[in-house]
């Protein structure tokens, strides 16, 4: 049985297997993903990140054509096997592992370009670690009514896209948070054809201190169940807090998640407003799997 190089990372609790493939020669296949992320039998992880040079794989090769500089792509997977367009713990952790194992540089002042299946985002170092731009936000479209486990009735959810889907919940309480039983699966009411990660957010009190937002957040990933910690779903939680505060909401935002402590800014841009997401990246050990 082959056996196959591994790194375990994390950014707030959210963690990842890391898989080096440079040169794309070992296409995983979503049940080994599966094996390798699982708690019990395998490594263990919320997803697997793959290291692969972006002009060894389709969607890198397309990333190029975006961003010459972009050399590495991000190849992610949910726990579960199933590809996931973006992970904003993963991208700062997959930068991390780049530049701890010598296949990347990062001069003060520059920016780190990686590939994703959500186009190029840039990568800085920040005083918590790194700071990702996560790019241009939209509007998810139809928001739809969620049911979770502990709510006594349905909650009204606002969907944003920052390159993956997510739906925002507000609850009126940290005892409704703290409620919520997140090992049973939320349901979307209309469902969105390829699922979506969900958030429920409460605001601190005050909401604003220093100029800064601050709310406390619990996610169900989809293709993992909940999890410490979710970037982009930091993001778009930041993101529909504001947008319901109204006018005068300030741009930038604390987010607590069970994993740790996320900041979020909102910054304009020629092409439109970008989201950029902040916070630590670790990597916690590496070895060897036998990989069936």
């Amino acid at each position: 049985m082959p056996e196959i190089a591994f790194t375990k990372g994390h950014g707030t609790g959210n963690d990842f297997v890391i898989v080096a493939d440079p040169e794309g020669e070992r296409d995983l296949t979503p049940a080994q993903v599966a094996a390798l992320c699982d708690r019990r039998f395998g490594i263990g992880g919320d997803g697997l990140l793959r290291v692969v040079r972006s002009s060894e794989i389709a969607e890198g090769a397309r990333i190029l054509d975006e961003e010459p500089g972009a050399s590495w792509f991000m190849d992610y997977r949910n726990a579960d096997g199933s590809v996931a367009e973006m992970c904003g713990n993963g991208v700062r952790v997959f930068a991390r592992y780049l530049l701890d194992t010598g296949l990347a540089t990062l001069e003060p002042g520059s920016a780190l370009p990686v590939g994703t299946r959500a186009g190029v985002k840039d990568v800085l170092r920040s005083e918590t670690g790194f700071q990702v731009d996560l790019g241009r936000w939209r509007s998810g479209g139809e928001d739809p009514l969620v049911r979770a486990k502990g709510l006594s009735v349905p909650r009204p959810g606002m969907s944003v896209d920052l390159g993956n889907p997510h739906v925002v919940v507000a609850l009126a309480s940290v005892e409704e948070l703290e409620g919520l039983d997140l090992g049973a699966v939320p349901i979307l009411d209309p469902a969105p054809a390829d699922g979506a990660n969900i958030e429920f957010v409460v605001p601190e009190e005050p909401l604003v201190k220093d100029g800064v937002g601050r709310i406390r957040m619990r996610v169900f990933e989809r293709g993992v169940g909940e999890t410490l910690s979710c970037g982009t779903g930091t993001a778009a939680a930041a993101l529909a807090v504001r947008s319901w505060a109204g006018e005068g909401a300030p741009n930038a935002w604390r987010v607590e998640v069970p994993g740790g402590v996320l900041g979020v800014r909102m910054f304009p841009t020629e092409e439109g407003e970008h989201v950029a997401l902040s916070g630590p990246a670790t990597l916690v050990f590496s070895g060897t799997v036998s990989l069936a």
